[in-house]
C-alpha cells in the first residue's frame, strides 16, 4: 500500500493506493491469494470458470485456477478485454466457451464496481451465467452496493479494517 495523493480510476481522490499487482504477481504471494480466493468462493455451487476485466483480474484468475486444481476444483480462467478486439475474431472474452457456464467475476481492488459490471456485460453477451463477484480488497466506496443492486452476490476477502485503514 502506498500513502500520498492519488487519483483512482473513478476520478475520486484517495490518500492511499492499494497496488495489488505488486503482490498478485509475486511468486510468494500469488499462491496465497489463490488459496484465499478459492476458500472465499468454495461454497458457490457449479462454478465453471473465473476471471474478469483485464488487467487487475488476470493474475487473480490465474492464481485461483492453479490453487483450485490443488483443492480439487476444476475452475477454468477467462479474460475480459475492455473493448472487443478490432482484428482476428473480434472477441472481447478470451478463454473457454462460456455459453451456459456459471462464472465468478474477479477483481483485485474494488472501488466503484465499474470493472466487474463491465466484465459482466461482456460475459452476458457470450451467454455466461454470473454466479457472483469476488474481490480481493474492497475499499468500501460503494462497489458492493452497486453490484448487489444489479442483482449479483458480492464477496470480498480483505476490507479496510483488515488493512488498518479505518
Amino acid at each position: 500500500m502506498f500513502h500520498g495523493d492519488f487519483t483512482l480510476t473513478s476520478g475520486a481522490k484517495a490518500s492511499y493506493y492499494i497496488d495489488l499487482r505488486k503482490v498478485s504477481l509475486d511468486h510468494r504471494v500469488a499462491p496465497l491469494i489463490g488459496q484465499v480466493m478459492v476458500d472465499l468462493i468454495a461454497d458457490i455451487p457449479d462454478v465453471d470458470a473465473v476471471g474478469g476485466l483485464t488487467m487487475g483480474a488476470d493474475p487473480i484468475a490465474a492464481a485461483v485456477l492453479h490453487q483450485g486444481v490443488a483443492a480439487g476444483k476444476s475452475y477454468d480462467a477467462f479474460v475480459v478485454r475492455k473493448q472487443p478486439k478490432d482484428h482476428g475474431r473480434g472477441k472481447q472474452v478470451e478463454g473457454p466457451d462460456l455459453a451456459g457456464k456459471r462464472v465468478i467475476v474477479l477483481e483485485d481492488t474494488s472501488t466503484t464496481g465499474g470493472s466487474p459490471l463491465t466484465a459482466i456485460a461482456a460475459l452476458r453477451e457470450v451467454g455466461a451465467e454470473i454466479a457472483a463477484v469476488a474481490v480481493v480488497v474492497d475499499r468500501d466506496t460503494g462497489a458492493r452496493e452497486k453490484i448487489e443492486a444489479a442483482g449479483y452476490p458480492y464477496r470480498y476477502a480483505i476490507g479496510l479494517d483488515d488493512l488498518g485503514l479505518r
